[in-house]
């Protein structure tokens, strides 16, 4: 549990140096397709800042809350577009409940539909999605960037977020910078083409991180209330791979220790990972730990089971 500052300060130093040598990158190129590699570049700088926000949020790199909303901040609303506030207060939800279809906002059937039940009493546009939900999974998640984007824009819009003042100028600074940039450098159709890589990379690369870290895993509803320990293992799915998957993954492939342990630094959950499923085999509880493509397969068999009966009308 200790914090490693060191780790941190690294981290961050390479992210932002690289976040900042992309943009001088982008202006050197000038008006040209080569910077819709830039733009690739950039959806995986937008990944891993958002990454380093979510620890930043779990008060792994600061043990106070002021500190992490001030970085928070810069880098979410300034650095990405994401709201802190708006996040921090879903995300919060979904640590206390997950997977729990009445309280974990991240299986609200707004979308995609989550369970059987779910598709039965589904209308609109979930209810049209669901049938070939499995299908279309990673071609929606290219909008994941843009929605997280109007969803921080919804949140700042209406009274009751902490700061929001604060919050929506630094929303508004980004969008500014943003769009400034890539309009005043490319002509109009490759800024809309620059625009469209790189929001689109951006959400495949969030959706396929966090994708394999619940779905599939058993669903609770109602009165379901485990005790925390079995509610925080039974509904993650840890993902095997090397230090470069946890990297890749910010960490967030020890889906299991993280839940436990949501304050500990992430490049101490792959040392807690043994302690942990030790500990689960001594108690008899079930520990799920799968390869990256598999664990991506058994979220979409599950969101194809859950659309079955739409399937079937």
């Amino acid at each position: 549990m200790d914090r490693r500052p060191g780790y941190y300060l690294l981290r961050s130093t390479l992210v932002a140096g690289l976040f900042a040598g992309t943009w001088v990158a982008f202006f050197l190129i000038g008006d040209s397709w080569a910077s819709l590699g830039l733009a690739v570049l950039l959806a995986v700088l937008f990944g891993q800042i958002a990454l380093l926000s979510h620890d930043i949020a779990h008060r792994q790199v600061f043990r106070t809350r002021r500190p992490s909303e001030i970085a928070g901040r810069i880098a979410g609303n300034l650095g990405i577009g994401l709201c802190y506030g708006w996040w921090m207060d879903k995300h919060t939800r979904h640590h206390a409940n997950p997977n729990h279809t009445e309280l974990d906002p991240d299986v609200d059937p707004d979308i995609l539909v989550w369970s059987k039940t779910q598709a039965r009493e589904s209308k609109g546009l979930p209810r049209f999605i669901g049938r070939y939900q499995a299908y279309l999974f990673f071609p929606l998640i290219t909008l994941e960037g843009m929605n997280l984007h109007w969803s921080g824009i919804r949140a700042v819009a209406k009274p009751g977020l902490r700061a929001r003042g604060l919050e929506a100028a630094l929303l508004l600074a980004h969008f500014t910078l943003y769009l400034s940039a890539v309009f005043t450098v490319l002509s109009p159709v490759k800024a809309l083409v620059f625009i469209a890589v790189h929001k689109g990379l951006w959400g495949l690369y969030l959706g396929s991180v966090f994708a394999p870290n619940h779905k599939g895993m058993p669903l609770l509803s109602g009165d379901e209330r485990p005790d925390f320990l079995r509610r925080q293992v039974l509904t993650s799915r840890n993902v095997r791979g090397s230090v470069l998957l946890d990297t890749a993954m910010g960490g967030l492939n020890h889906q299991i220790e993280h839940h436990l342990f949501p304050s500990m630094p992430s490049p101490h959950l792959r040392r807690a990972r043994t302690v942990v499923r030790d500990y689960c085999a001594e108690i008899g509880v079930p520990y799920h730990e799968s390869g990256l493509i598999d664990s991506w397969a058994q979220a979409l068999r599950s969101l194809h089971e859950a659309g079955a009966p739409l399937r079937a009308r």
